[in-house]
């Protein structure tokens, strides 16, 4: 289960990293060269999904969403200096809940 979640957080980072790379790029004039970068942390990304250890993809991707949603809000915190709203507390907390309740019901043994 830890290492499951391990790769959750990683595969969370590298998405996250590599569709900021492209917002970089887009909307903030930045340098082409993080089109590259995020379409390597992108791959990284997709690859680590397939690493979890359970069985199918929808509820792989199901489970990632909780993960996702939480890591996206500490992006925006650590990465964007920017802070939480109520609403974003509440909404991750039960992104989280429904994330969990499938990870545990559908734990490969």
């Amino acid at each position: 289960m830890f290492n499951n979640l391990v790769i959750f957080f990683l595969s969370a980072f590298f998405e996250i990293f590599g569709c900021f790379s492209f917002w970089l790029y887009f909307r903030l004039d930045k340098t082409f060269w993080w089109i590259p970068i995020g379409i390597i942390s992108l791959v990284l990304f997709s690859y680590l999904l397939t690493r979890i250890d359970v069985e199918n993809a929808g509820r792989v991707y199901a489970i990632y969403g909780g993960i996702y949603i939480l890591s996206s809000l500490l992006w925006l915190i650590l990465i964007e200096k920017e802070s939480f709203n109520k609403w974003d507390i509440v909404g991750s907390f039960l992104a989280l809940a429904g994330a969990f309740i499938i990870f545990i019901g559908n734990r490969s043994n």
